[in-house]
């Protein structure tokens, strides 16, 4: 483990899900990272999600299994947490509203939820809501035992075509009317995480193995995206969003923050333009945030990971 030289009071800690589509980009496994180096969260799972809207890079169904593999690849540098569980997700989107896909992913939500223990528990949402919809509809108790925090959506107040939203927007339509309390960083949001690839070559590829495969695999997928899609505005060649931060950036602000987020009524999301449509006389509201502390964010990022390879390198 990392060697720190402070220690986070027990009352101070939380309860921690990670749901990222790990292979979908290459920001993912930097929040992975993140999250697992951060001793304010207790990780009790990883769930791999599925992104089968993905340029076709991968085969429909097979987009789930990919993020797991990379799951994995990520953790065989990090052999101290080598324990935390992983778990596949639902390999699809939702046919109905009503029907859950049973999935491993969405079995453990449940049973974390449902477990007598006063820390609180937070599920980190970095792509699609179809295993936290299944498990609403599973169990819906959950939903008073639990936050959940996600990177999605479009713009409000009009919202609009998103790439974690397009996957499955009955899960998200789900989440959004039930009364399980939503953290929602959108799409302008989340990618303010802005950041070069000289950055990152600078600060994070000196921090030993780990450091370097998180820089590598972001610049081939940088050049192999760009090459396939010439015609395309994105990637942009230089730069690259780090945008799935923003799950973490909203457990680290202080509570105090309030000027980072507004409380809006939970919109209905139009399955063809992905608009927000507001429902009249909505009384549930869900936390939107409109600004987050990226500096404080990337800076955390950058000083845990070299103090992680810092504490390997001197055993």
């Amino acid at each position: 483990m990392t060697a720190y030289d402070f220690q986070v009071p027990n009352s101070r800690q939380v309860r921690y899900i990670i749901h990222t589509d790990c292979k979908n980009e290459a920001d993912d496994q930097f929040a992975l990272v993140h999250a697992l180096l951060t001793p304010s969260f207790q990780v009790k799972g990883i769930i791999a999600g599925y992104f089968d809207q993905n340029y076709g890079r991968f085969a429909q169904g097979q987009s789930a299994k990919a993020s797991y593999d990379e799951i994995r690849t990520v953790l065989s540098f990090m052999p101290e947490y080598a324990e935390v569980p992983v778990f596949m997700g639902a390999d699809r989107a939702l046919e109905a509203s009503d029907i859950p896909l049973i999935s491993e992913g969405a079995q453990l939500i449940i049973d974390e939820a449902m477990k007598e223990d006063l820390r609180p528990l937070y599920i980190g949402m970095q792509g699609c809501l179809t295993d936290l919809a299944s498990a609403i509809l599973m169990e819906p108790r959950i939903c008073q035992r639990m936050t959940a925090i996600w990177i999605g959506g479009g713009a409000y107040p009009e919202g609009g075509q998103e790439f974690n939203l397009m996957q499955d927007i009955k899960a998200a339509n789900i989440v959004f009317a039930s009364e399980m309390p939503l953290w929602q960083v959108p799409s302008d949001v989340y990618k303010s995480f802005a950041v070069s690839l000289a950055e990152l070559q600078y600060r994070v590829v000196p921090q030993g193995p780990l450091g370097a495969y998180l820089f590598k695999q972001m610049v081939e997928l940088n050049l192999a995206l760009g090459k396939a899609m010439p015609d395309f505005d994105w990637p942009h060649g230089e730069l690259w969003g780090l945008g799935d931060q923003g799950v973490l950036a909203a457990l680290m602000h202080e509570q105090q923050r309030t000027d980072l987020y507004q409380m809006v009524p939970a919109p209905h999301i139009d399955e063809e333009t992905m608009a927000y449509q507001p429902i009249d006389e909505q009384k549930r509201l869900i936390r939107v945030y409109r600004h987050m502390d990226v500096r404080l964010t990337l800076e955390d990022f950058y000083a845990k990971l070299a103090l992680y390879h810092q504490s390997h390198a001197d055993n």
